[in-house]
Formats: C-alpha cells, structure tokens, sequence
C-alpha cells in the first residue's frame, strides 16, 4: 500500500511524520511519497518537493506568486497521476490542498484531508468544495464535525495531534543553564511564528518589548526553514536569547509567553504558560480577512474554549504598550494569571484524549480496506 502525502508547512510536516508512523504500526507494507520536510523523510517518507519552497501566506503574497502558486499544483497533479497511490493524503494548506483537490477528483484515486482548511472562520461555502472533492475528511478541533456536517460531510474529530505530540515530550531539565538563563529571573517564550512575513512583522515590535523589559529574559522560538538574518536586531540585546527548533523546552520553562496566532497558541495552553496572543499582516491582508472572517476569536485556546481565555492583540493593538500591560499582568500572578489557567482546564477538557495519529491511521486503513471490496 503507498500513500502521497502533502504537507505544504513546517506544522503539517510534523502532523505527517506522525501520522506515517502510525500508519506503519498498523500496516508495516505502507510506503510514503509527496510534499513535506525533514520530519516527514525522518519518518521514511520519499520527499518529492520540500515545503520550504511552496512557503506564501496572505492574500496580497499569494496574488504576487500566484504562477508559482499554479504550476507547483499543477506539477504535483502530474506527480500523483504517475505514481498513482492507493490514496492522497492532504494536510492542512487549504490554499494549495483545495485547488488539488479539484485537480484529482474523478480520477479514481480516493482523496483523504485530514486537519481541513478552516472553513467555518471565513468564507464557508468552501465546505462545499471538501465535500465535492474529497471522500473522507478527519477533523482535530472538537467543534469542525458538527460544523461540517450542516453540509453533509461527515467530518470524524479524531484528537488533537498537538497532544501527541506534547505527551511524547521529555523536557530538558539543564535547559535554562545551557541557554544561561537566570533562575531567579522571570522567563519569556517568544514565538514569533515560522512564515517569513509574520516573523518580520512580530520581531519589530517584540525587540521594543525587550528592551522596555530589561529585568526579564525573554527567548526567540528560531526555525531552522528561516535565514538567520531575521533574528539578528532582536538578539543583540542582552537579556534576549535565541534558541533553535526547541520551542516545547522553552515552553516548559518559561512563566509567560507572547505568541502569533497559529498552532503555537495551542501548544502554549497545553503546557499551562499564560500566553498573549498576538497577529499583525499586510494592510491589504488584513482588510479583506476583516470582511470574510467569521469568528469572533483568532487563537485556538478561545475558539475552543468558546470564550476569551486569552488575550488576543491584532493589527494596531499589537502594539509595545499593550504586550507590556498584559506581560506584567501576567507575570505578577495577579487574577489575570488565574482566570488563563483555569481556562486552559476547559481546553483540555473539550480536546479529550484521543491519540489523534493512531485513530486517524486506523480510520485511514479501514475505510480503505471497505473500498477496496467494492
């Protein structure tokens, strides 16, 4: 059995690599091929296209490399038709994964998405597209199924992988002393992201928090997919270090964390660190996402918890005077720092326990196995 597998970012590399070895546990024969990175070729797969070189975020950055954007698909389209898997694999990256989608469908090869694209935050109808072009879609946030399925797509909620992931963690005790950070000194996880854009723009403003905040040692989540340079302005102060690819330990440390919007949020919440959440994009991103977007949060922890439990700072208000205020809030261990902690039970509480890679392969597996008898 063969499978081609696409994840177009560093987060769904990830989520693939752990869905490959859980798919292998359960079906040892199971070969791997398609779009992904390092985690994904750890896990055994054939990298056909690394993901580094599909990276575009925004409406105005997606209109500017839009002919990359349509060969890449149609590239990929090509690549599928002849090694003709027994089934395609989506994963997240709804801007590429959806046009592929409609590149593949009728061509007899069964198309799974799993972590589907957003649709009930903005422009909805696109659940009927998932429907149309894809025979199974497995969901990671509790509230996606009976979202999707007023449009009849029975979307299974198989876990969050993000708990996998975090229950396989074995944290680095030394970590503050390997990075010299003083013990008696309040602790910031900074993570700014891992697309380009979003980097650029959160760095400028997380320097001027830095430097306003002398007294605590703040740390930069790095990745490795990103050049160097980026980090250069905000790591020549003195009480900011960089680490690369090692955000969890950072995580399990830290007594405070400023985030951009994103899976990190999540994360963040799992490992009890009272966060803010923060998100700034192109000005013309950021208009057109104000008239489309439908939900009244932007981070995962509020949008399962269904309410505020953490703040979320956007566009203007994300700002040095705003991140300071609440940093402080936070770092005081005033009521503001209670309220996000028992928020964060919620969260747990609402994700349940499902070891989502292993239920997600076995779904996988068996739905093909009833395809193939008929």
């Amino acid at each position: 059995m063969k499978f081609f597998v696409v994840a177009g970012e560093r987060s769904g590399d990830l989520h693939a690599s752990n869905l490959i070895y859980s798919i292998k546990s359960q079906a040892p024969g199971a070969t791997f091929k398609g779009i992904g990175g390092d985690l994904m070729a750890e896990a055994g797969a054939d990298i056909w296209m690394h993901y580094k070189s599909l990276a575009v975020m925004g409406f105005q950055e997606v209109i500017a490399q839009a002919y990359k954007l349509l060969k890449n698909i149609n590239d990929c389209r090509d690549e599928i038709s002849d090694y003709q898997p027994d089934a395609v694999i989506c994963i997240d990256y709804g801007g590429f994964n959806m046009r592929l989608g409609k590149k593949l469908q009728n061509r007899g090869i069964p198309l799974i998405y799993y972590i589907t694209p957003k649709v009930w935050a903005w422009n909805q109808s696109r659940a009927n597209k998932i429907k149309k072009y894809f025979d199974k879609a497995y969901v990671i946030l509790p509230f996606e199924g009976p979202f999707l399925k007023k449009y009849g797509i029975d979307a299974k909620y198989v876990g969050n992988p993000v708990l996998d992931s975090i229950k396989k963690f074995k944290p680095k005790l030394d970590f503050k002393s390997e990075y010299r950070i003083e013990r008696d000194k309040k602790f910031v996880a900074l993570l700014p992201g891992s697309r380009r854009q979003e980097v650029l723009y959160a760095l400028e403003i997380l320097r001027k928090v830095a430097s306003a905040m002398p007294d605590v040692i703040f740390a930069v989540s790095a990745v490795n997919n990103l050049q160097s340079e980026l980090y250069e302005s905000i790591i020549t102060l003195p009480n900011v270090k960089l680490v690369y690819e090692d955000s969890y330990n950072m995580l399990y440390h830290a007594d405070a964390a400023v985030v951009t919007s994103g899976t990190a949020t999540l994360e963040t919440a799992l490992f009890n660190v009272p966060q803010v959440v923060v998100y700034r994009a192109s000005s013309l991103t950021y208009q057109i996402a104000k008239k489309l977007i439908k939900v009244d949060y932007i981070s995962l922890v509020n949008l399962i918890a269904g309410q505020e439990v953490v703040k979320e700072l956007i566009q203007n208000q994300f700002n040095p005077d705003n991140i300071i205020s609440e940093l402080n809030r936070i770092l005081k261990k005033s009521e503001r720092w209670g309220s996000i902690i028992e928020g964060y039970k919620e969260v747990r509480q609402n994700l349940g326990n499902n070891n989502a890679s292993n239920e997600t392969a076995r779904q996988i597996l068996t739905y093909l196995a009833g395809s193939n008898k008929t």
